[in-house]
């Protein structure tokens, strides 16, 4: 994006003010430094069959042109604070990555490198990044409302994010095992099939797993809950006929384990553990599947220990034969596809949102915006990864180049990775203040099917929208909604406290109707 060609027919909105901007930049920061943290920590990702360098450059620049648009959109339905609210406990895609990280990196990171090819200058867009950020900062205060944190790094690298009453049924519903019981080696066969297939469905990427944790359940015992999203049916073109087998869209595994603390949960939703986790401690499990179409989680096969192994075992078997299928059709596809579908899977990483709102349409979240597309050429695997290695990684780029004397943190090298909003836009320097709107798409990937694998059955776009925008979780109607932690700790005896405990146990095989246990029932 040039100025001279964004700048026609573009019209501002309200003119920004310097509070506006320091919070943006704050949240830029923010961003930016839990940014080269993860990506300088963690593993390296790389595939013999995807370009995923090449995949993830194009859709940091789809993200930077259409992000604001649909977000814009999402929020004439619903604020960003009231989707937080409607998914915090459900284990669909709108978790600490997705949203957390995912969100504000893919957006500022599309620009950072837009920036390197010196197709934007730092001012450009600048309405559009505060308000990208504003959405980013009032969905996360949300999404944390029970630690008070705006991402998982603030919270030293923790993601405690649901509410007493639901880590009660869960710890009481869970089933003890021990390595070489039945139930312990469903799990782990299940945990490796899912792990596998989820990486593949996701493109050869994490974006279908989210672990959300630790909590603790006693002395000895900690507990993840691990979510594995878009496993059927869903919004991913490439899921369609080849998964319509699969019974569950979205599954939630509570898993106990027994010596070792899980010390780190960053915003990637990966974790790490002291001494590290291995099979044989894990010490309890449970299963549940979720939707925006549920209130809260539903449990799956969870009548008795031999239940729950004989349908962890029949749902392995469902993805091993998915997951067969998808191989047979992913080998089939042309580099173009490959990297359609990557950049796709990425840049969508945040659609359950507009799933959320009601308002999810297929041009929106699986096209590439012929803005972005114009870069495709220049996006061979030498280019590509030697670019996002700078970006993301080394920090050579002049554009993340700082003043001699500064010292970034993590590195205390004169470098940062995203640069801030020019705060001279007050002083009434030029800037094009938007991207504009998003413009029509384009994809080699096969459209979508209509048919949306939800607890209600399959249902078309227009139905699935429908009923989301029909539905509202008793747990969020106004009686009970902003019944915080806080509320409870000090009114845990009165009846209103009770009902709201009720709902999280409706389906609980243990606490079902128990309430608080703190006052009248």
């Amino acid at each position: 994006m040039s100025g001279a060609e964004t700048r026609t027919g573009v019209t501002g909105n309200t003119p920004l003010t310097y509070a506006q901007l320091l919070e943006a930049n704050n949240a830029i920061q923010i961003c930016g430094d839990e940014t080269y943290w993860l990506c300088v920590t963690r593993t390296v990702q790389g595939s013999k069959l995807f370009p995923v360098s090449a995949y993830i450059l194009l859709s940091y620049a789809n993200a930077f042109y259409r992000y604001p648009e649909v977000l814009r959109k999402i929020e004439k339905n619903m604020r960003a604070e009231d989707v937080a609210d409607r998914c915090r406990g459900i284990g669909m895609k709108v978790q600490a990555a997705t949203m957390g990280w995912c969100l504000p990196a893919f957006y500022l990171l599309g620009r950072e490198w837009l920036l390197s090819l010196g197709l934007l200058r730092p001012q450009d867009a600048a309405e559009d990044i505060a308000y990208v950020m504003d959405f980013w900062r009032r969905f996360e205060l949300g999404w944390h409302r029970n630690n008070g944190h705006i991402n998982n790094a603030a919270y030293g690298h923790r993601s405690q994010i649901l509410p007493n009453r639901r880590l009660e049924v869960f710890k009481a519903d869970i089933f003890p095992c021990v390595p070489g019981e039945p139930l312990h080696e469903a799990t782990l066969g299940f945990l490796a099939t899912v792990s596998q297939y989820a990486f593949l469905t996701a493109c050869e990427c994490r974006l279908n797993t989210a672990n959300t944790g630790p909590y603790k359940l006693d002395d000895d015992q900690e507990m993840l809950v691990r979510d594995f999203m878009d496993m059927g049916e869903s919004s991913l073109p490439w899921l369609d006929g080849v998964t319509a087998d699969i019974t569950y869209n979205n599954l939630t595994v509570t898993m106990a384990a027994r010596g070792c603390h899980f010390d780190i949960l960053d915003d990637w939703g990966s974790f790490e553990s002291k001494p590290e986790f291995r099979g044989e401690m894990l010490s309890g499990v449970g299963l549940y599947t979720s939707d925006l179409l549920t209130d809260g989680h539903v449990p799956v096969g969870m009548g008795s220990p031999e239940e729950l192994t004989a349908t962890l075992n029949k749902i392995t078997e469902e993805l091993k034969v998915a997951m067969n299928k998808l191989w047979l059709r992913m080998a089939d596809w042309s580099r173009d596809q490959l990297m359609d579908a990557g950049a796709l899977m990425y840049y969508a990483s945040i659609k359950d949102i507009a799933h959320v709102a009601g308002c999810f349409e297929v041009s929106d979240w699986l096209e590439i915006d012929p803005r972005a597309e114009r870069l495709r050429p220049i996006l061979n695997d030498e280019y590509a990864d030697l670019a996002l290695g700078e970006l993301v990684g080394y920090l050579t780029l002049p554009n993340q180049v700082m003043s001699p004397f500064e010292m970034m943190k993590h590195s205390n090298k004169p470098q940062r990775v995203l640069t801030p909003l020019p705060l001279s836009i007050l002083a009434g320097e030029d800037y094009v203040p938007t991207v504009g709107p998003i413009q029509p798409g384009s994809t080699t990937l096969d459209p979508k099917n209509d048919r949306y694998n939800t607890t209600r059955g399959t249902l078309t776009l227009a139905e699935y929208n429908q009923a989301v925008r029909d539905y509202t979780p008793e747990s969020l109607t106004p009686k009970y909604r902003f019944l915080c932690e806080t509320w409870v700790k000090y009114n845990a005896h009165t009846e209103l406290a009770n009902e709201l405990y009720k709902i999280d146990q409706r389906n609980s095989r243990t606490l079902k109707g128990r309430g608080t246990g703190k006052g009248p029932v």
